[in-house]
């Protein structure tokens, strides 16, 4: 790991066990390795099936891996910077490098039904400590730049189409400049004028030094944030 690395993935492995299928066994990641710098965005590639939903589902520690660390540069508010191995870390630890570290956009919005699109947005940056109102304006600017209509603000997002329920989505994930993101997808169902605007966050997340893994079946897309590319398949890193 060099000066600039930010998250260091080193021989992980995932395998399932099918318990309604005899306890068989499926192997979807094998000794994956690869590392991210600052400013820098790895794609994952590979057929479907090939376990990039999963790899980037253990960067997040949403899946425990049988073996292998996911090294984070974390930058905790009282201890300051450290590496925390995510892949065996304690609940609590993980909680923290979330908050904290470790930005994720999905496919899917999972939120309280009765909370508005507003503080959906807005809830990350005031778990930061940011107060109520900054938050807000935050998440609006991000809400109208991602041409989300303001008389759906204070609207529950589970009312809304899928393409807007998304556009919610990515803006939660980029109100807070985490050090590291995490993109599964953040352009499906989006049209192509959303899709440059969320090409924009990123391009301008990588500007200050965000440190990105993302998923994107949008060869366009990929050829715009691309630095390099991880394929799954034959667990092998090049060049954009």
């Amino acid at each position: 790991m060099t000066n600039t690395t930010m998250l260091s993935v080193s021989n992980v492995s995932k395998t399932f066990v099918l318990h309604n299928q005899g306890s068989a066994k499926l192997s979807v990641l094998a000794d994956s390795s690869f590392s991210v710098d600052k400013g820098e965005c790895v794609v994952l590639l590979g057929r479907s099936g090939a376990g990039k939903s999963t790899l980037l589902r253990a960067l997040y520690a949403n899946y425990l891996v049988d073996n292998g660390e996911i090294n984070v540069r974390h930058q905790n508010t009282t201890q300051g910077e450290h590496w925390v191995d995510i892949a065996s870390a304690l609940p609590r630890d993980v909680l923290d490098v979330r908050k904290n570290t470790l930005g994720w956009v999905s496919q899917f919005l999972r939120v309280i039904p009765r909370i508005s699109a507003l503080d959906v947005v807005a809830q990350p940056l005031v778990e930061q400590g940011e107060c109520k109102e900054t938050s807000q304006q935050k998440a609006g600017a991000l809400l109208k730049r991602l041409n989300v209509p303001e008389h759906l603000w204070h609207l529950a997002p589970a009312t809304f189409s899928g393409g807007e329920q998304q556009r919610v989505n990515i803006a939660r994930g980029f109100i807070v400049e985490s050090p590291i993101l995490l993109l599964d997808e953040p352009t499906a169902s989006l049209d192509e004028k959303n899709r440059d605007v969320v090409i924009e966050l990123i391009l301008e997340a990588k500007q200050r030094g965000a440190a990105i893994v993302g998923i994107f079946h949008d060869e366009y897309v990929r050829q715009q944030v691309a630095d390099k590319f991880y394929d799954i398949s034959t667990a092998t890193l090049k060049l954009a």
